[in-house]
């Protein structure tokens, strides 16, 4: 848990709920400063590896045991999200939901049991709000960036060109679905025939890379700039040519990487450098955005509307 701000409960403050194949995570944050260009501080980030993609991308569903792991979870959120005096918040769910063939029955019994709702979120709607949390400062730029959201079971591309969207699209191509062989090679050749096509027309495209294992990795590089958040891709093939033949229990001990962190990085790694590949990019910049950090700009942004 990771908690830099006093609780404030005087503070407009919004939350995010993100349920991912890999892990669940919320994000509390409180305005400090509204307006056009608002500065909003982190309050509360819980992150909790449920992995139910693990259920998903093997069975087809989720477990009695994950559905009621779930329940509690949501629970302690929303006493969490009462603590803070929270009360606009958005939960999304998003590729091992969309999979799981009883998520639609698991959400009503999780709204019920705890009072959160729960959407069940499609990968352009994905994609969209990881795109649209950093558009401000991609206005005006010019060049090709490429938005790459590696999760648990499926990845999100944004492609921007001089400022303006190109397109969005997803792929489910994830680290979780991976680790259970569940990726299939029609998606990957989808992937790599969009990834090949879109940099014939946009030549020169430069990764902006998002996600926690990307987070992990440029951390981990060796004589990295650490006033930047960025990588070359020579470095991180050389750290995944050092990961790829330890075993989980090896990187977990050499690297102090947590048990559900060990075992994602190696394929989320695999798609970072599949994909830098085709387009020829040699360095991938890191803001350390996030889907649910995606989510408060858009409920800010509602809520700014509508007053």
């Amino acid at each position: 848990m990771e908690n830099n701000t006093e609780i404030t409960a005087t503070r407009k403050s919004f939350a995010a709920i993100d349920i991912g194949s890999n892990a669940v995570r919320l994000l509390i944050k409180q305005v400090v400063e509204p307006g056009p260009h608002p500065k909003l501080n982190k309050a509360l980030l819980v992150r909790v590896p449920l992995r139910l993609g693990f259920d998903v991308f093997s069975e087809g569903k989720i477990s009695e045991k994950k559905e009621k792991n779930l329940i509690r979870l949501m629970k302690s959120y929303r006493h969490l999200m009462k603590i803070y005096g929270t009360d606009v918040y958005r939960a999304c769910a998003t590729s091992a939901m969309r999979d799981a063939a009883n998520g639609p029955q698991l959400i009503k019994r999780v709204e019920k049991a705890s009072g959160i709702r729960i959407e069940i979120i499609d990968g352009q709607e994905e994609a969209r709000i990881v795109y649209e949390n950093h558009i401000e400062n991609m206005k005006g730029r010019k060049g090709n960036y490429m938005y790459v959201d590696v999760g648990g079971g499926s990845t999100e591309i944004n492609l921007i060109s001089d400022g303006g969207l190109v397109c969005s699209r997803s792929y489910n191509i994830g680290t979780v679905r991976i680790l259970n062989n569940a990726a299939t090679e029609d998606e990957w050749k989808r992937l790599r025939k969009d990834m090949k096509d879109l940099s014939q027309s946009y030549p020169g495209i430069e990764l902006i890379g998002s996600g926690g294992n990307i987070n992990k990795l440029v951390k981990m590089v060796k004589n990295r700039d650490k006033r930047y958040p960025k990588m070359t891709v020579a470095s991180l093939r050389e750290l995944y040519g050092t990961l790829k033949p330890l075993s989980v229990e090896e990187r977990i001990e050499t690297f102090d990487l947590k048990p559900d962190r060990a075992d994602v990085i190696v394929p989320a790694a695999e798609i970072f450098i599949t994909i830098a590949d085709i387009l020829g990019s040699s360095t991938i910049y890191v803001p350390v955005i996030g889907l649910a950090d995606g989510i408060i700009d858009d409920l800010y942004s509602r809520s700014a509307a509508d007053n």
